[in-house]
Protein backbone atom coordinates (compact mmCIF):
# COMPACT_ATOMS: atom_id res chain seq x y z
CA UNK A 1 0.00 0.00 0.00
CA UNK A 2 2.84 2.40 0.79
CA UNK A 3 4.46 1.55 -2.55
CA UNK A 4 1.23 2.41 -4.37
CA UNK A 5 1.03 5.66 -2.40
CA UNK A 6 4.53 6.62 -3.54
CA UNK A 7 3.62 5.84 -7.16
CA UNK A 8 0.42 7.88 -6.90
CA UNK A 9 2.37 10.80 -5.44
CA UNK A 10 4.69 10.86 -8.42
CA UNK A 11 2.52 9.69 -11.31
CA UNK A 12 -1.10 10.11 -10.20
CA UNK A 13 -3.82 7.60 -10.98
CA UNK A 14 -2.21 6.80 -14.36
CA UNK A 15 0.56 5.04 -12.49
CA UNK A 16 3.33 3.23 -14.37
CA UNK A 17 3.40 1.03 -17.49
CA UNK A 18 2.08 -2.47 -16.85
CA UNK A 19 4.42 -4.79 -14.96
CA UNK A 20 7.04 -2.11 -14.24
CA UNK A 21 7.36 -3.46 -10.71
CA UNK A 22 6.90 -7.21 -10.25
CA UNK A 23 7.04 -8.74 -6.79
CA UNK A 24 6.74 -12.44 -5.94
CA UNK A 25 5.62 -13.72 -2.55
CA UNK A 26 5.20 -17.10 -0.88
CA UNK A 27 3.15 -18.03 2.16
CA UNK A 28 -0.02 -16.73 3.80
CA UNK A 29 -0.72 -13.04 3.29
CA UNK A 30 -2.62 -11.15 5.97
CA UNK A 31 -5.44 -8.65 5.71
CA UNK A 32 -5.66 -6.30 2.73
CA UNK A 33 -2.91 -7.83 0.59
CA UNK A 34 -2.53 -5.59 -2.48
CA UNK A 35 -4.89 -2.91 -1.18
CA UNK A 36 -5.11 0.13 -3.47
CA UNK A 37 -2.49 -1.45 -5.74
CA UNK A 38 -1.40 1.07 -8.37
CA UNK A 39 -1.15 0.55 -12.11
CA UNK A 40 2.25 -0.83 -13.07
CA UNK A 41 2.65 -3.05 -9.99
CA UNK A 42 2.19 -6.83 -10.14
CA UNK A 43 1.94 -9.01 -7.04
CA UNK A 44 2.26 -12.78 -7.53
CA UNK A 45 1.57 -14.90 -4.46
CA UNK A 46 2.06 -18.63 -4.04
CA UNK A 47 0.00 -19.39 -0.99
CA UNK A 48 -3.24 -17.79 0.20
CA UNK A 49 -4.61 -14.49 1.48
CA UNK A 50 -6.85 -13.29 4.26
CA UNK A 51 -9.78 -10.87 3.96
CA UNK A 52 -9.89 -7.67 1.88
CA UNK A 53 -7.30 -8.78 -0.68
CA UNK A 54 -7.22 -6.20 -3.48
CA UNK A 55 -9.34 -3.70 -1.57
CA UNK A 56 -9.58 -0.52 -3.64
CA UNK A 57 -7.49 -2.10 -6.43
CA UNK A 58 -6.42 0.83 -8.59
CA UNK A 59 -4.88 -0.59 -11.74
CA UNK A 60 -2.37 -3.15 -10.52
CA UNK A 61 -2.43 -6.92 -11.02
CA UNK A 62 -2.74 -9.60 -8.36
CA UNK A 63 -2.41 -13.34 -8.91
CA UNK A 64 -2.74 -15.97 -6.21
CA UNK A 65 -2.15 -19.69 -6.65
CA UNK A 66 -1.61 -22.58 -4.23
CA UNK A 67 1.76 -24.10 -3.50
CA UNK A 68 2.95 -26.82 -5.92
CA UNK A 69 2.89 -29.10 -2.86
CA UNK A 70 -0.86 -28.61 -2.46
CA UNK A 71 -2.71 -31.79 -3.44
CA UNK A 72 -6.31 -30.62 -3.18
CA UNK A 73 -8.69 -29.46 -5.89
CA UNK A 74 -8.50 -25.64 -6.21
CA UNK A 75 -12.19 -25.35 -7.10
CA UNK A 76 -13.03 -26.94 -3.74
CA UNK A 77 -10.61 -25.05 -1.49
CA UNK A 78 -10.48 -21.49 -0.20
CA UNK A 79 -7.50 -19.45 -1.38
CA UNK A 80 -8.61 -15.94 -0.44
CA UNK A 81 -10.86 -14.60 2.29
CA UNK A 82 -13.95 -12.45 2.52
CA UNK A 83 -14.72 -9.06 0.94
CA UNK A 84 -12.02 -9.45 -1.71
CA UNK A 85 -11.73 -6.56 -4.21
CA UNK A 86 -13.98 -4.36 -2.09
CA UNK A 87 -14.40 -1.04 -3.90
CA UNK A 88 -11.89 -1.91 -6.64
CA UNK A 89 -11.83 0.66 -9.44
CA UNK A 90 -9.33 -0.74 -11.98
CA UNK A 91 -6.81 -3.52 -12.50
CA UNK A 92 -6.95 -7.31 -12.68
CA UNK A 93 -6.94 -10.16 -10.16
CA UNK A 94 -6.67 -13.91 -10.62
CA UNK A 95 -7.34 -16.47 -7.88
CA UNK A 96 -6.68 -20.16 -8.49
CA UNK A 97 -9.10 -21.31 -5.86
CA UNK A 98 -12.29 -20.30 -4.08
CA UNK A 99 -12.98 -16.91 -2.48
CA UNK A 100 -15.02 -16.35 0.67
CA UNK A 101 -18.12 -14.21 0.99
CA UNK A 102 -18.84 -10.90 -0.73
CA UNK A 103 -16.30 -11.33 -3.52
CA UNK A 104 -16.02 -8.13 -5.61
CA UNK A 105 -18.49 -6.23 -3.44
CA UNK A 106 -18.80 -2.67 -4.75
CA UNK A 107 -16.38 -3.42 -7.56
CA UNK A 108 -16.63 -0.56 -10.03
CA UNK A 109 -14.02 -1.33 -12.66
CA UNK A 110 -11.65 -4.21 -11.95
CA UNK A 111 -11.55 -7.49 -13.87
CA UNK A 112 -11.24 -10.70 -11.89
CA UNK A 113 -11.23 -14.47 -12.30
CA UNK A 114 -11.86 -16.86 -9.42
CA UNK A 115 -12.65 -20.58 -9.23
CA UNK A 116 -15.61 -20.32 -6.87
CA UNK A 117 -17.17 -17.82 -4.45
CA UNK A 118 -19.12 -17.87 -1.20
CA UNK A 119 -22.37 -16.07 -0.46
CA UNK A 120 -23.20 -12.59 -1.78
CA UNK A 121 -20.74 -12.59 -4.71
CA UNK A 122 -20.72 -9.38 -6.79
CA UNK A 123 -22.92 -7.66 -4.23
CA UNK A 124 -23.55 -3.97 -5.05
CA UNK A 125 -21.18 -4.21 -8.02
CA UNK A 126 -21.39 -1.15 -10.29
CA UNK A 127 -18.78 -1.92 -12.97
CA UNK A 128 -15.99 -4.21 -14.08
CA UNK A 129 -16.01 -7.87 -15.07
CA UNK A 130 -16.00 -11.00 -12.92
CA UNK A 131 -15.53 -14.58 -14.12
CA UNK A 132 -16.39 -17.45 -11.79
CA UNK A 133 -15.07 -20.84 -12.92
CA UNK A 134 -16.85 -22.80 -10.22
CA UNK A 135 -19.75 -22.81 -7.80
CA UNK A 136 -21.25 -19.75 -6.13
CA UNK A 137 -22.92 -19.31 -2.77
CA UNK A 138 -26.40 -17.90 -2.31
CA UNK A 139 -27.56 -14.35 -3.05
CA UNK A 140 -25.17 -13.79 -5.96
CA UNK A 141 -25.55 -10.36 -7.62
CA UNK A 142 -27.68 -8.81 -4.86
CA UNK A 143 -27.87 -5.09 -5.53
CA UNK A 144 -25.69 -5.42 -8.64
CA UNK A 145 -26.33 -2.44 -10.92
CA UNK A 146 -23.36 -2.47 -13.31
CA UNK A 147 -20.60 -4.53 -14.82
CA UNK A 148 -20.96 -8.12 -15.98
CA UNK A 149 -20.38 -11.50 -14.35
CA UNK A 150 -19.78 -14.69 -16.30
CA UNK A 151 -20.44 -17.85 -14.28
CA UNK A 152 -19.56 -21.43 -15.18
CA UNK A 153 -22.92 -23.09 -14.52
CA UNK A 154 -21.68 -26.65 -14.63
CA UNK A 155 -24.79 -28.32 -13.21
CA UNK A 156 -27.41 -25.81 -14.37
CA UNK A 157 -28.25 -24.86 -10.78
CA UNK A 158 -26.90 -21.29 -10.72
CA UNK A 159 -30.35 -19.70 -11.01
CA UNK A 160 -31.12 -21.03 -7.52
CA UNK A 161 -28.22 -19.08 -6.05
CA UNK A 162 -28.60 -15.84 -7.99
CA UNK A 163 -30.64 -12.91 -6.69
CA UNK A 164 -32.46 -11.88 -9.87
CA UNK A 165 -34.18 -8.80 -8.45
CA UNK A 166 -31.79 -6.51 -10.35
CA UNK A 167 -30.18 -8.79 -12.96
CA UNK A 168 -31.03 -11.05 -15.85
CA UNK A 169 -29.34 -14.36 -16.59
CA UNK A 170 -28.47 -14.86 -20.25
CA UNK A 171 -26.49 -17.39 -22.30
CA UNK A 172 -22.99 -16.53 -23.48
CA UNK A 173 -23.37 -16.41 -27.24
CA UNK A 174 -20.65 -17.00 -29.78
CA UNK A 175 -19.36 -13.81 -31.35
CA UNK A 176 -21.20 -14.52 -34.61
CA UNK A 177 -24.45 -15.21 -32.74
CA UNK A 178 -24.08 -12.01 -30.77
CA UNK A 179 -23.50 -10.01 -33.93
CA UNK A 180 -26.70 -11.42 -35.41
CA UNK A 181 -28.94 -11.20 -32.34
CA UNK A 182 -27.76 -8.39 -30.05
CA UNK A 183 -27.49 -4.71 -30.88
CA UNK A 184 -23.98 -3.39 -30.31
CA UNK A 185 -25.46 -0.83 -27.95
CA UNK A 186 -25.65 -3.62 -25.37
CA UNK A 187 -22.16 -5.10 -25.82
CA UNK A 188 -20.17 -4.95 -22.57
CA UNK A 189 -17.11 -2.73 -23.10
CA UNK A 190 -18.04 -2.70 -26.78
CA UNK A 191 -16.75 -6.26 -27.15
CA UNK A 192 -18.31 -9.68 -27.72
CA UNK A 193 -18.91 -11.66 -24.54
CA UNK A 194 -17.08 -14.63 -26.00
CA UNK A 195 -13.98 -12.51 -26.63
CA UNK A 196 -13.99 -11.00 -23.13
CA UNK A 197 -14.55 -14.34 -21.42
CA UNK A 198 -12.00 -16.24 -23.49
CA UNK A 199 -9.30 -13.61 -22.91
CA UNK A 200 -9.81 -13.49 -19.16
CA UNK A 201 -9.72 -17.28 -18.85
CA UNK A 202 -6.57 -17.44 -20.98
CA UNK A 203 -4.97 -14.80 -18.76
CA UNK A 204 -6.01 -16.76 -15.67
CA UNK A 205 -4.35 -19.87 -17.08
CA UNK A 206 -1.18 -17.93 -17.90
CA UNK A 207 -0.83 -16.15 -14.56
CA UNK A 208 -1.90 -18.94 -12.19
CA UNK A 209 -1.31 -22.17 -14.11
CA UNK A 210 -4.96 -23.11 -13.50
CA UNK A 211 -5.81 -26.58 -14.77
CA UNK A 212 -9.51 -25.63 -14.78
CA UNK A 213 -8.79 -22.67 -17.06
CA UNK A 214 -6.54 -24.72 -19.36
CA UNK A 215 -9.23 -27.39 -19.68
CA UNK A 216 -11.91 -24.86 -20.58
CA UNK A 217 -9.74 -23.21 -23.22
CA UNK A 218 -8.81 -26.55 -24.77
CA UNK A 219 -12.48 -27.47 -25.22
CA UNK A 220 -13.80 -23.95 -25.66
CA UNK A 221 -16.65 -24.66 -28.06
CA UNK A 222 -18.35 -27.04 -25.65
CA UNK A 223 -17.49 -25.29 -22.39
CA UNK A 224 -18.68 -21.88 -23.58
CA UNK A 225 -22.22 -23.25 -23.69
CA UNK A 226 -22.09 -23.92 -19.94
CA UNK A 227 -21.38 -20.31 -19.02
CA UNK A 228 -24.10 -17.82 -18.20
CA UNK A 229 -23.96 -14.05 -18.27
CA UNK A 230 -25.29 -12.01 -15.35
CA UNK A 231 -26.47 -8.71 -16.84
CA UNK A 232 -27.79 -5.98 -14.50
CA UNK A 233 -31.05 -4.45 -15.68
CA UNK A 234 -29.88 -0.96 -14.73
CA UNK A 235 -26.68 -1.38 -16.75
CA UNK A 236 -28.70 -2.52 -19.76
CA UNK A 237 -30.97 0.52 -19.43
CA UNK A 238 -27.98 2.87 -19.10
CA UNK A 239 -26.29 1.42 -22.20
CA UNK A 240 -29.51 1.82 -24.19
CA UNK A 241 -30.03 5.42 -23.10
CA UNK A 242 -26.39 6.33 -23.71
CA UNK A 243 -26.51 4.97 -27.26
CA UNK A 244 -29.76 6.83 -27.95
CA UNK A 245 -28.25 10.08 -26.68
CA UNK A 246 -25.19 9.61 -28.88
CA UNK A 247 -27.34 9.05 -31.96
CA UNK A 248 -29.43 12.10 -31.15
CA UNK A 249 -26.32 14.26 -30.74
CA UNK A 250 -24.93 13.03 -34.06
CA UNK A 251 -28.18 13.69 -35.95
Amino acid sequence: TMLSWEIAQRYGHEGLPDDTIHIRFAGSAGQSFGAFLARGVTLDLIGDTNDYCGKGLSGGRISVQPSPKFRGEPTENIITGNVVLYGAIAGTAYFRGVAGERFAVRNSGAQAVVEGVGDHGCEYMTGGTVVVLGATGRNFAAGMSGGIAYVFDEDGEFVKYCNTAMVEIEPVLSESEQQAKVTRDLWHLGLADEAILNRLIEDHARYTGSSRAHGIIEQWNSYRLRFVKVFPKEYKRALTEFAAAQRKAAA
